[in-house]
Formats: structure tokens, C-alpha cells, sequence
């Protein structure tokens, strides 16, 4: 054994083809290790090579959730003075008010189909399908018609806890969504809601208008496998370990072009957003935006196959909550039809 600890304390500096052999040595064994062989297991991990190190500190919140640990966050009144756009919300709110489009009650086809209709250069038709780049003016004139639906409301700048700099909250349920919004008389956004503080009263598909943009928002980055056996709880070494592996999201506000025509930050892109569904007798959890991988990422797309105790690696929220009472024909001098 005294050559297994030499060939250790090398390891431990650097030996990688120890570090190689030992791993295999140990993937090899076909019953639990006793003796000798339990007592290099315990120096393989004593010297650090059971579990490659974490790229990220994490930290567990109330037992439940997890968060990256921020190098630095900006007050919520910094934040709306830089932005200049609060309005009559509570500091570290925007307010959202105008006409959001709707679909034709006529014709009966979704709006986000409408706007594929106008999509000049497809990086993929299969799903999730993604768009490059929307013909703006055919959108408009093909638009113009959509009957228009007043809306007024506060909503958070970021994704929750709704400070530029933190990273999101992730592994929440859509529940405890609901009850950490509530915490702050907040409400979890409706999926109208959410959807309009996107893409503003033109209907946008994305936030920062018709061209799908890598570098402006937290999009379209390399998919990881998932060990989906890990999900089963949402603690431990392993667990964190794999959050730690599959993540590739920013913290908020880190892209600046990444901005709705309100501007809200971070709506596609990041982490996918609970909201809840305006559809009667349909499940009232879903999400909305997408997240850091190659999917769909518009402010129209929504997944709504999950229920209200399911959680995830990358998925998070932000809230929304009443404005003041304002005539809303005094409120927008620029509403839609």
C-alpha cells in the first residue's frame, strides 16, 4: 500500500494517467470493495478524484431550491434609476401597459402560428422548430387586423429573486412559485402577462425584435444529457454535482440587448419561467420563454406538459402584480386597435 499512497500524493499533483487508471480500476469491481481494495477507494476520493470539481458555488435555499452564488448584486433603486422605466410599480418593477395582440376570433389561429407564417430563414422546422430571422413588414401588415386587449399590471425587471447581478432561483415547482411570489403580495405572471411584457404592443417574436440573436440573449448553447435518475430528490453531492454540469445560464441582466420593448430583461432565454395558464379547464401550469439550450426561445412559445410538483435544472420565474388603478384610456396614448 505504501506504493498506492506514493502513486496517490502524485495524482493529487497532477499524475492524470493515475488519475485514469484508478478510476477504471475502481468502475471495474463487480461487488463491494472490502479490505484493501475499500481502503484505495477511500484514497481516491480522499485526494479529490471521486467527483470532479464543481464550476460554479452553489448554495441550497430552505432545503428546496438552488442558486449560484453572485460576485455582486445591484439595489433595486440603482437598478430603476439606470433603467429609467419604473412607473407606478414598487422598486425593481416595471410597468406594462397597452394593447397586447390577440388572435383573430374569426379565424381562430394562434398568434404564434401567424408569425411563423412571416419567417424568412428557418435554422430548423422540427421541433423544438427555431427561427432566424422574421420578415418584419409582412408581420405588421398581416398584424394590423389583430383585435387588441388592454392590459396593465406590474412585473418584475428579472428573473426571480429580481436583482441584476443574482443568478435565478432554480428547481422550483410551480407552487412554491406561487408562494414565494405571495411572500412579496406578488402573484406568479399570467402567461398573457408574461407574454406581453416580452413582446410589447407590435407582437414582437422576440424581445429585442426579428432576428434571433445568440450573443444578445442566454440562447441557443450546446445540449447536455441529463442523468434523470438524479432528479428524484432535489439534495445531495450528486445532485449538485449535475445542476453544476448541465449549467449554462447568466446571471440576470448580464445582456443588455436582451430587453423588451418595456424593458424587462432575461424573458427568452436563461431559465424557462412558470406562469399560469389563461386557458380554461387546462392545467394552470406552464411555462414560458425557454432556456439556455436550442429550443424554441420566442416570447409566444410556451411548454404546458408539466404539473404543478414538477421541477428541473433550468427552470425558475419572476412575479407580477397590480398596478395602480389608471383609466386605461388615459393610460397608453399609443394603444392598438
Amino acid at each position: 500500500m505504501r506504493g498506492v499512497r506514493a502513486a496517490l500524493g502524485k495524482a493529487s499533483g497532477g499524475g492524470i494517467a493515475f488519475v485514469v487508471l484508478a478510476a477504471m480500476a475502481v468502475a471495474r469491481l463487480q461487488s463491494p470493495p472490502t479490505g484493501r481494495e475499500a481502503e484505495l477507494a477511500g484514497m481516491i476520493a480522499s485526494v479529490g478524484l471521486a467527483h470532479p470539481p464543481l464550476e460554479h458555488e452553489w448554495q441550497q435555499l430552505e432545503g428546496k431550491y438552488w442558486q449560484i452564488v453572485s460576485a455582486g448584486t445591484e439595489d433595486d433603486d440603482a437598478t430603476d434609476t439606470a433603467e429609467g422605466n419604473p412607473g407606478a410599480c414598487r422598486p425593481g418593477m416595471v410597468e406594462i401597459r397597452g394593447r397586447m395582440k390577440a388572435e383573430d376570433p374569426a379565424k381562430h389561429e394562434p398568434v404564434e402560428e401567424l408569425q411563423k407564417s412571416t419567417c424568412t430563414d428557418w435554422i430548423s422546422r422540427e421541433y423544438p422548430e427555431r427561427c432566424a430571422r422574421y420578415d418584419r413588414d409582412r408581420w405588421t401588415a398581416l398584424s394590423a387586423g389583430l383585435p387588441g386587449v388592454p392590459l396593465h399590471y406590474c412585473v418584475d425587471r428579472f428573473e426571480y429573486p429580481n436583482q441584476r447581478g443574482a443568478y435565478p432561483w432554480i428547481v422550483v415547482t410551480f407552487g412554491e412559485a406561487q408562494s414565494l411570489c405571495a411572500r412579496e403580495d406578488k402573484r406568479l405572471c399570467t402567461e398573457e402577462e408574461w407574454t406581453f411584457a416580452c413582446e410589447g404592443e407590435e407582437a414582437t417574436p422576440f424581445p429585442n425584435g426579428y432576428v434571433r440573436d445568440p450573443d444578445g440573449c442566454v440562447i441557443d448553447r450546446p445540449s447536455r444529457p441529463v442523468e434523470m435518475s438524479l432528479f428524484d430528490g432535489r439534495s445531495g453531492a450528486r445532485f449538485e454535482a449535475e445542476i453544476d454540469r448541465l449549467w449554462q445560464g447568466e446571471p440576470s441582466g448580464s445582456h443588455p440587448r436582451c430587453q423588451s420593448p418595456f424593458g424587462v430583461h432575461d424573458t427568452i432565454g436563461n431559465v424557462d419561467e412558470w406562469t399560469t395558464s389563461v386557458i380554461p379547464g387546462e392545467r394552470p401550469s406552464i411555462l414560458n420563454g425557454g432556456y439556455w439550450g436550442p429550443v424554441r426561445t420566442t416570447c409566444r412559445a410556451t411548454t404546458r406538459a408539466h404539473g404543478d410538483a414538477f421541477f428541473f435544472y433550468q427552470i425558475g420565474f419572476r412575479c407580477c402584480a397590480n398596478a395602480p388603478a389608471v383609466s386605461f384610456s388615459s393610460a397608453s396614448s399609443s394603444a392598438g386597435p
